[in-house]
């Protein structure tokens, strides 16, 4: 219920005009009866609430036992309707889980407006990390650079290699490829990362579980 309520959150913020990243389908929102153009994401808001029932069911459990001794108590036997309602719970959310994932509008060209440079900072640091210096310390070259960036009035993947050689003697001038977000996104390949591959992976992975 806990990770049901945190990806209907998720999604619920990335629909707003705010964010705009994910277009809802209108099988599973409705419009507003005051503002003609707004969409309320009710599927979302509905599995988001339905966290609230399952963690009062297992305030319950936990109260009946608390205060139990060891072996069996008749006690016990007020497990059984927490239990039951909860699985009832889950059974009524996968499907609309389902349904507003299976239909959900991904918005590229917002997703990439949100990008900014100072994403990269870390690219920096990993940069010199692959030349041998210590993460500790270049954490901190990274955070120079983007207070040079701040000080410069630009973003940080504006600035060049003569702007951050001054920083450490093992910049180069290749040291500019790495303001790239693809090519950051793909540079983590570990099981778990980001790459497309990786992401493919975890996909495959889930699915193999489920049959």
């Amino acid at each position: 219920g806990i990770h049901f309520s945190q990806w209907s959150e998720d999604l619920i913020i990335y629909g707003t005009a705010e964010f705009g990243y994910v277009k809802q389908s209108d099988a599973y929102s409705t419009g507003s009866s005051l503002m003609p153009q707004k969409k309320n994401p009710d599927a979302l808001e509905l599995l988001r609430g339905k966290s609230g029932r399952s963690i009062g069911q297992l305030v319950g459990l936990l109260t009946v036992l608390k205060g139990l001794p060891s072996t069996y108590n008749k006690d016990l036997q007020e497990d059984k309707e927490l239990l039951f309602d909860c699985v009832d719970t889950l059974h009524a959310t996968i499907p609309i889980s389902t349904g507003v994932l299976s239909t959900l509008e991904p918005v590229g060209s917002a997703m990439s407006s949100g990008l900014h440079g100072e994403m990269l900072a870390t690219d920096l640091a990993d940069y010199l990390v692959r030349k041998g210096v210590p993460f500790r310390e270049t954490h901190h070259i990274a955070g120079e650079a983007v207070a040079l960036a701040e000080d410069k009035g630009c973003s940080l993947t504006d600035l060049t290699y003569t702007d951050l050689a001054p920083l450490h003697e093992l910049f180069e001038p290749d040291v500019t490829d790495v303001w790239q977000m693809e090519a950051s996104v793909e540079a983590r390949s570990a099981a778990g990362g980001t790459s497309k591959e990786a992401v493919l992976k975890q996909a495959r992975d889930l699915r193999d579980s489920l049959e």
